[in-house]
């Protein structure tokens, strides 16, 4: 019982579990062998321990790499399998997995950890279905002093999900206990257990040798202490059905609930029991909804050090939803919309006219185009057929179902208002067109630039959003644009957005993105060349007004002021892998100024047949555009191909005045063909050269 006190939730070592896993391929316990891993030779050398059982990277063997790659061998298309990592990092250093899919440039970031310990940690990551081969990389890199290494012990992967676990495994499939001073989750079962004790066999073998999580309240001391048991976070969006079982002994009284909780700590309960004590193992299901990575929660309190007992077992999850009462088909995605082809799903009040009108405008100095595509539709209020004094211009979206947390991400412009008091403003309605309340409202914004909105909102009925525009004199009302709304499930914070990029994404908003300068070109006499900018660039009538991401972010362009006309800057991508299908570039562009020079995409092969001729002769033209294009920013896709080794240049060169600055921002790479749509969509046999004239 002391033991048990001061050791809660220790790693089995009495009795081996009876029932193995079935291992899938990529598993590896390094103890023979390396299993078909290897490393990456750009980087420094994983090493296998001399007595076997693990492979660390450690500083002291790095020389001047920074890190070392681990390469896994080629893996089949797979359901959904759980990876576990047992790894200790010593000292400062970084562990990452990534998942490289086969016909993709880019590796995709499962997992990361920072986190140093004496001692091994393991690390549960869901590996979702896939229908093409892939590789997994870790990615080690270990801090530069002494005495700095990453290891890894093993690598388990099994069918099913993370969260599923039997407690008959050592590492107990990543499950932690949450450390309270008097009550805590034990491992329950096995021979060892305390003869005197009640609690039962366990469910998996129905014996005294299997083992389950249990907590009870002998050492509780204060009212209502607390006791957690956490699953591994999941890695993945994923919904379905949780089943588990548990018994229950409440004597004097305790609370079991479950609960989820995501990243941000917050924590939303999703079951209690309706049973005051179950002698026999007892089943349950729970629907579960993970838009986003969350932890799932087994909670108890006592009240008393009589509260009794609460034992889990045999935790297990199902991709269908356990009751029909569960909508498995809601899509939030109905509440998006580009106003591309019309209004979507959303509707205005026309009492004394509609105030909001989709449009399509030519961009001049006096208004911006749409922030989609920059040459598509949007929605504009205020305009002069509707400003009367006094009027109300309300947007509804559709009904969305209540007891969902929403993230909702628009961008929105003004012009010319004199007052931007009521401008525009959000409100969350019910379905009975009741205003439950005002959520945004503009308080200060930069005139002509689309501005990245995101808000979280949660009620408990069904709702809806509602946009609201007011004029209440003529002389001040201006002109409100709306576009891209996107409504998603989960807190802003946690969910996809532009702060959060995807695998082949940059929008330069944390950094450059390993993006490099090419040092051959002459740029400048005053250290010129591609700039990482936040906010209108300093040179009137020309550049943008701000980034197409935010509106208030970064992005990178040339100053012209600093650079000799006809003298060009390039822009490198990192070095992209050579695949067999179709590749898609899609990137904003911003080319405005009088004096505006030419931008041009090229395609360099890194080819070992030309290893020994200037790379120069070899970039391959994809797309080029020359001269003023528009005072807003554009969107261009192009589609390639290349087998090999590669990299993308950006390459501005410099008009023949100051007025020639040039932008570009987030930047997208993923598997082709690119959609075609009404944006600015070339192919690799060819370029064009269209000057748009711009309207004044």
């Amino acid at each position: 019982m002391f033991a048990r006190q001061l050791l809660p939730f220790l790693v089995l070592t009495l009795v081996k579990a009876q029932q193995q896993p079935l291992l899938l391929p990529g598993s590896c316990s390094f103890e023979f062998s390396t299993c078909g891993y290897t490393s990456d030779p750009k980087h420094a050398t994983w090493t296998v321990n001399e007595e076997g059982r693990f492979i660390t990277a450690d500083a002291a063997l790095m020389g001047p790499k920074e890190k070392a790659v681990l390469q896994g061998p080629e893996m089949e298309p797979m359901e959904w399998g759980c990876l576990r990592m047992v790894y200790q990092i010593t000292g400062k250093g970084s562990l990452q997995l990534h998942l490289r899919p086969y016909g993709e440039n880019f590796d995709y970031t499962l997992w990361t950890s920072e986190r140093t310990s004496d001692s091994w940690l393991i690390a549960s990551i869901d590996l979702r279905n896939t229908s093409q081969p892939f590789q997994l990389l870790m990615e080690g890199q270990p801090g530069r002093e002494a005495g700095n290494s990453v290891a890894i012990f093993e690598i388990h992967i099994v069918p099913g999900f993370c969260i599923e676990c039997d407690f008959e495994e050592h590492h107990l499939c990543g499950y932690s206990n949450q450390w309270n001073p008097n009550v805590n989750w034990y491992v329950g079962g096995s021979l060892a257990r305390d003869p005197q004790s009640d609690l039962p066999d366990d469910h998996t073998m129905h014996n005294e040798r299997g083992h389950y999580m249990y907590v009870d309240s002998v050492y509780a001391k204060k009212f209502q202490e607390v006791a957690k048991l956490l699953s591994p976070m999941t890695t993945t969006p994923m919904s379905g059905c949780l089943s588990f079982y548990y018994q229950r002994n409440q004597a004097r009284g305790n609370y079991f609930s479950l609960l989820t909780r995501d990243e941000l700590g917050h924590f939303e309960e999703l079951w209690r029991p309706d049973a005051y004590d179950t002698r026999d193992w007892k089943l349950e299901q729970v629907d579960i909804k993970a838009p986003h990575p969350l932890e799932v929660v087994f909670e108890v309190a006592f009240n008393s050090p009589r509260g009794g007992y609460v034992a889990i077992d045999d935790i297990s999850f199902s991709s269908e939803f356990c009751h029909s009462e569960t909508d498995p088909n809601f899509d939030p995605s109905t509440a998006n919309c580009d106003f591309e082809e019309g209004f979507c799903e959303y509707n205005q009040e026309k009492i004394g006219g509609s105030v909001w009108n989709r449009v399509n405008v030519k961009p001049n100095v006096y208004r911006v185009g749409d922030h989609t595509t920059g040459a598509g539709s949007f929605l504009l209020a205020n305009t002069r057929s509707t400003s009367l004094p006094g009027y109300v211009g309300r947007l509804h979206g559709p009904v969305l179902p209540g007891n969902h947390k929403y993230c909702l991400r628009f961008y929105y412009a003004l012009h010319g208002f004199v007052k931007i008091d009521n401008s525009l403003a959000l409100y969350i309605y019910d379905d009975n067109n009741v205003a439950q309340e005002k959520v945004w409202t503009v308080t200060e914004s930069s005139r002509d630039v689309w501005t990245e909105v995101d808000l979280t909102f949660q009620k408990p009925m069904p709702t809806k959003i509602v946009f609201v525009t007011i004029c209440r004199n003529f002389w001040d009302c201006g002109l409100v644009a709306l576009d891209d709304i996107t409504v998603t499930i989960g807190d802003c914070r946690v969910t996809a957005g532009p702060l959060r990029p995807t695998p082949g994404q940059c929008n330069f908003e944390q950094d450059e993105c390993g993006y490099t300068q090419e040092k051959k070109q002459r740029v400048s006499v005053r250290g010129g060349g591609w700039l990482r900018m936040q906010g209108q660039t300093p040179t009137s009538y020309t550049g943008p007004k701000g980034d197409h991401t935010l509106g208030v972010g970064h992005y990178m362009y040339i100053e012209a002021s600093h650079m000799i006309p006809g003298h060009s800057a390039r822009l490198l991508t990192t070095e992209l892998r050579g695949v067999d299908s179709p590749q898609c570039l899609i990137f904003y562009y911003h080319m405005y100024g009088s004096g505006t020079g030419t931008l041009s995409v090229f395609l360099r092969r890194h080819d070992n047949r030309h290893r020994y001729l200037d790379l120069r002769y070899r970039d391959s033209l994809l797309w080029r555009r020359q001269g003023e294009q528009s005072i807003s920013w554009m969107r261009a896709m192009v589609d390639y191909s290349c087998y090999t080794k590669h990299q993308i240049i950006f390459e501005a060169v410099r008009g023949a005045s100051i007025r020639s600055d040039i932008a570009i921002d987030d930047i997208v790479f993923k598997q082709g063909p690119c959609k075609a749509d009404s944006g600015d969509t070339f192919q690799y046999s060819g370029f064009s050269e269209n000057v748009n004239e711009i309207e004044y």
